[in-house]
């Protein structure tokens, strides 16, 4: 090892502030949001930390400098947040009639508004639906006017916030129950259904947490306005905060094993994911590949969207399509009751 140049002291000055970020951004979802809610920041660019970590790492091993260490620490503390970030093996289909297969899509309303700039985004969706043929399908951003177009699927249960959207399931078993959780002052909501497939009753949730309303392909983000744009979603994080106390205490409640489905707007890294999830498994960690992106962003792979299925369901595949037909990405994963 050799001492270090004026350079490499300005790069390791460097490093060091993001080898602190990263540290700070691991330690977030242990950090109150009601107290400290822009804090939460933090979580989304967690994956942008890691990489250039890993990328300062690799710069001192080849210039064979003790530096190393440092985002090699931080890295290890954090090895499960980058083992996260993408996944080299998985399985994506499997031919059985023993399992259930569920779809989970926030369709952004069908595009009915024609963001994506062209016709027939429902159609193509639709047959996206029905090339999968899912047993269970969740939409979020659900739009009205399709209420009868899903006719492969028996039982439906649609909430509506506004006038015109809200949150569906489909399925092809019988449902039960079904409720709405009223999430307050919010456009978005969760809504479950209780669906009985042979002997088995499976309770399924379909989340649509508070979103950002920021689209930072297209606001400008300077620092005239990043301030506001911070106090934003700080109030953001307070509201997804009250909706997942929300969620997990309505879940906690279940008389029966739950499979949960949905936008949460907001990453792997997070304390809102952390409480979602519990106990239950993440189905691209247990069979997902690649990055598992859900969210459509030019630079970056966001997955923001999640399958989480109790402890004693086995995942079969994890499968993720990349289409352009909504902002987000669909899931569909493959279970064994």
């Amino acid at each position: 090892m050799k001492k270090l140049n004026w350079i490499d002291k300005g790069i390791f000055l460097v490093n060091t502030v993001f080898a602190f970020l990263l540290l700070l951004s691991l330690l977030v979802p242990y950090i109150p949001i009601k107290s400290f809610p822009r804090i939460a920041i933090f979580s989304l660019a967690t994956p942008i930390l890691i990489i250039l970590n890993i990328l300062f790492l690799i710069y001192w091993l080849l210039k064979l400098k003790r530096p190393f260490w440092l985002s090699f620490l931080v890295l290890l503390i954090g090895y499960q947040q980058v083992f996260s970030l993408y996944k080299f093996s998985g399985t994506e289909n499997v031919v059985s009639e023993s399992t259930i297969k569920v779809m989970t899509y926030n369709v952004r309303v069908f595009d009915v508004y024609e963001w994506i700039g062209r016709k027939g985004v429902f159609d193509d969706i639709k047959n996206m639906v029905e090339e999968e043929a899912p047993d269970v399908l969740c939409f979020q951003e659900f739009y009205h006017t399709k209420e009868n177009k899903f006719n492969d699927f028996q039982y439906q249960f649609i909430k509506y916030k506004t006038k015109e959207t809200g949150q569906a399931i489909f399925s092809k078993y019988p449902i039960v129950n079904k409720g709405s959780l009223n999430f307050p002052n919010s456009g978005n909501n969760a809504i479950f259904a209780d669906i009985v497939k042979d002997n088995d009753t499976i309770r399924v949730y379909n989340l649509h947490m508070q979103s950002f309303h920021i689209n930072p392909q297209d606001e400008e983000i300077t620092q005239e306005n990043s301030g506001k744009i911070a106090r934003r979603m700080g109030a953001v994080f307070s509201k997804q905060q009250i909706q997942t106390d929300i969620f997990v205490s309505h879940k906690e409640e279940s008389p029966y094993r739950t499979i949960t489905c949905g936008d949460l707007n907001n990453n792997q890294f997070s304390a809102i994911y952390d409480q979602i999830k519990g106990s239950d498994i993440d189905t691209f960690e247990e069979q997902g590949s690649g990055t598992g992106k859900t969210y459509y962003f030019k630079y970056f792979p966001f997955r923001i969207d999640f399958v989480f299925v109790d402890e004693s369901i086995t995942v079969v595949s994890h499968k993720n399509r990349y289409e352009l037909l909504s902002d987000h990405y669909p899931i569909i994963t493959q279970l064994q009751l």
